[in-house]
């Protein structure tokens, strides 16, 4: 175990950044695993948006799903040689900075920071879709069938769920680690039976996967313009697998422990949640039946239909589990976020948001002010639904720029002959030796194409009017401008490691310059 400060600076990766350690470090193999994979879940956004995905271009949808593992394992092939080197709290934020200068590390941790905080909101309405179909009891406003019934108990229910994560994380990592895996556990061991049992129920061939089945037809672009907007659904499930490296200063051995919990996350997660939507759609009763491209029918409508006796009650108490492990991993990563922008005295009121409680050995006031945040963000979705969907599709191309500004710093290291360093071979930490540069090529233009087709102004995404349309440029451009706006007249003149979190040592806190 890795306890003391010369073992952490050692071991940690921290040494580069200045940093003392201050977390409490005691998350293991599984526990580092189940943060990644909690992040991504499978059961969350596979229920969450196959509706969405199999409405706009029908089964051949699917072939969307390992499109988007090619471009995201890219990503995360690069995020895991980063997290051999520098398994640190805040990672992206950390390592745009460290890769680029100040200021790209800063807009990249003001975007990562405030779409974990949209997504936080978006995840918790999942509950919503799920449990007022175990007991009508849940539906606590109404009846369901009023105007904004829905949207309205969607709130109340994910309010109650974020007091939850706010209180386990402000209790220790300990705790939320132990959850999260319990959580994890019970969500891979579902899936894998749902699987199974959709499997054993299947009514039709692979061959549904080879038609368009006349989804596209008429429409703009043809096809090929619809399963773009439907890859859409794929490329909102599978990001998050950074978290486990975000948690690098919590967990033991966190050089080697990281970049194999990135890895095994996201294949995890690609061959769990693909087996999932391959048969489902081979085993639903009728593939015409319009509540499969609907938001109240989707892919629990399939499940119900097909499970026999009360096996589809049960797997739909374990989706909740996973929505709520979910939910707690992205609360999670947002509080680590929040954390290393603060002791660099990045954000406003640092000192206060980089406070370590010494009990719990957690920092306990970014859990609380993320969580007061998420929850104002979920009144929106009361009487604007559709601006709540917008803030949400956006919170994840931010996202997809906040790995950007890591992977470009990234390869112009590589070109410059900078990356990766000879301690990583050297000792037997990851690296991907000469597969290193066309991988990273991959990652970049990768990124930056999904990025532009999430954000492409598409009135079936996006709705009207026009500001919605175009809200990926909207919406973003005020963000990241108010962002910049503070950092301009204030952020720049004050960041810098604070006191109360600095090595004695400054020759070991390289600043990168703006």
């Amino acid at each position: 175990m890795i306890r003391n400060e010369a073992s952490g600076r050692t071991d940690g990766g921290m040494e580069h950044f200045g940093y003392k350690e201050s977390l409490d470090r005691s998350i293991g193999a599984f526990g580092s695993f189940a943060a990644g994979v909690s992040y991504i879940s499978i059961l969350t956004g596979t229920f969450q948006l196959f509706y969405f995905g199999f409405g706009t271009a029908g089964p051949a949808y699917l072939w969307s799903w390992p499109l988007v593992l090619i471009g995201q394992l890219a990503v995360a092939l690069c995020f895991m040689e980063l997290s051999a080197k520098y398994p640190i709290a805040g990672s992206v934020y950390n390592w745009s900075k460290l890769l680029g200068s100040r200021i790209v590390g800063w807009s990249s941790g003001w975007l990562m920071l405030t779409a974990s905080i949209v997504t936080l909101s978006a995840v918790v309405l999942a509950l919503q879709l799920n449990m007022p179909r175990l007991w009508s009891g849940f539906q606590l406003i109404g009846d369901g069938t009023g105007t904004y019934d829905f949207a309205t108990n969607a709130v109340v229910l994910g309010t109650v769920l974020i007091l939850i994560t706010t209180v386990i994380n402000a209790l220790g990592v300990r705790l939320m680690a132990t959850i999260n895996s319990a959580g994890v556990f019970i969500e891979l061991i579902a899936a894998c039976l749902i699987v199974i049992i959709l499997a054993l129920n299947t009514t039709r061939g692979p061959e549904v996967f080879f038609s368009t089945h006349g989804y596209g037809a008429g429409a703009s672009g043809g096809f090929p313009g619809a399963f773009l907007v439907a890859s859409l659904a794929s490329g909102y499930v599978m990001y998050g697998f950074d978290t486990a490296s975000s948690l690098g200063e919590e967990t033991l051995e966190p050089r080697r422990t990281a970049p194999r919990a990135i890895l095994r996350a996201i294949l995890a997660s690609f061959v769990i949640g693909g087996g999932i939507l391959v048969f489902a759609v081979m085993s639903a009763p009728n593939l015409d039946d319009p509540m499969i491209g609907n938001s109240n029918g989707g892919l629990q409508y399939i499940v119900e239909q097909v499970m026999w006796g009360p096996l589809g009650k049960i797997f739909l108490v374990c989706i909740v589990v996973a929505v709520t492990v979910c939910s707690l991993a992205v609360h999670t990563a947002a509080i680590r976020l929040t954390f290393a922008m603060a002791r660099d005295n990045a954000l406003p009121f640092g000192e206060r948001l980089a406070h370590v409680n010494p009990d719990t050995q957690t920092p306990i006031v970014p859990a609380i002010v993320i969580g007061l945040i998420a929850e104002l963000i979920l009144v929106v979705n009361i009487g604007q639904p559709k601006i709540f969907t917008v803030l949400t599709s956006i919170a994840i191309i931010m996202i997809y720029l906040a790995y950007l500004m890591v992977t470009g710093p990234l390869l112009r290291k590589r070109l410059q002959g900078q990356w990766p360093p000879a301690d990583l071979a050297a000792g037997g930490y990851f690296t991907m030796g000469k597969w290193g540069m066309p991988v990273n090529v991959v990652a970049v233009l990768w990124g930056a194409g999904m990025a532009l087709n999430l954000a492409w102004p598409r009135e079936a995404v996006y709705g009207l009017p026009w500001y919605n349309t175009w809200g990926a440029f909207v919406y973003i451009a005020v963000i990241l401008g108010a962002g910049l706006g503070w950092y301009a007249v204030k952020g720049r003149h004050h960041i810098g490691t604070l006191a109360s979190h600095a090595v004695t040592a400054a020759a070991d806190a390289p600043q990168a310059e703006v």
